[in-house]
């Protein structure tokens, strides 16, 4: 195998310089047949944001559109993808069909939406920004796993051959439903995850998820880790596992339990649609 090129953009919130020249540092030991190409856009503050939307979207076609470039590892989440997604789509090229894209969080509207186009291949899984948690180069280097070599220990522990899936951040999820973005998912295990929300805007969130999807013919839900739980000023009565059972039975979706993924370090890689050969 030669040298596999990762792209990496921040369609959402900015990195700091020195983790990009960290990251590239510690690559290079675990990785040296990857080579990180990190934009300028990354570190680029506008705001909340990694830059402009126009800046943002120029960056990601950039790299999207470059054929150089393998794969496209999202620099971390936040905000801000969806702002973008439909004109990032209007000005993919041929070369954009032919690339992996990762990431997770807010980088699910990007996710889906590419996926819905059929462009490329794509996967919920750790981002460059996880190197700043406690251990979290772990995470990257799962990811880097994935995106160099497709090696099949980074997967979420139920992926299976033949099955299709999709993984999302609930949030981020909850308001693709309704827009544009959001994948046909017929057929689909989906997995969920969540970090630092209310139990009731969980219950919310996935009422508003479950209730779309009632009909479309979900193959089951399975439920990644729920972290950092604010506590409100009553309990609100049932954990999140209880929720998503208690939406599951009403809407007739079957329920299939826990999947590996979460905003964290052991957040393991789900490919969306069917594993690559």
């Amino acid at each position: 195998m030669g040298q596999v090129r990762i792209g990496i953009c921040a369609p959402s919130t900015p990195l700091y310089r020195e983790e990009a020249e960290q990251l590239i540092t510690l690559t290079s030991q675990s990785h040296p047949d990857a080579e990180l190409v990190f934009h300028d856009q990354c570190f680029a503050i506008e705001g909340h944001f990694a830059g402009k939307d126009d800046l943002r979207c120029s960056a990601f076609l950039s790299l999207a559109n470059d054929p150089s470039i393998d794969a496209i590892w999202f620099a971390r989440g936040g905000y801000g993808a969806a702002r973008i997604a439909d004109a990032i789509l209007e000005k993919l090229e041929p070369a954009a069909h032919d690339k992996s894209y990762m990431g997770y969080s807010d980088g699910g509207n990007l996710l889906g939406a590419l996926y819905k186009a059929g462009i490329g291949t794509q996967a919920h899984g750790p981002m460059p920004v996880d190197m700043r948690r406690e251990g979290g180069m772990a995470a990257v280097n799962r990811g880097l796993d994935w995106l160099v070599s497709k090696d099949r220990t980074a997967l979420e522990p139920h992926v299976e051959p033949g099955q299709k899936y999709a993984a999302f951040n609930l949030m981020t999820l909850a308001m693709m439903v309704g827009t544009p973005l959001l994948p046909d998912l017929e057929g689909h295990v989906l997995m969920i995850e969540e970090i630092a929300e209310y139990l009731y805007a969980f219950d919310r969130a996935l009422f508003n998820v479950t209730t779309h999807l009632a009909d479309k013919g979900l193959a089951g839900i399975r439920l990644g880790r729920v972290s950092e739980v604010p506590e409100n000023n009553r309990p609100f009565g049932e954990e999140a596992e209880e929720i998503v059972q208690r939406l599951c039975d009403r809407y007739a979706i079957p329920y299939l339990g826990s999947a590996d993924i979460g905003h964290d370090v052991d957040n393991k890689v789900v490919p969306f649609g069917t594993l690559p050969d």
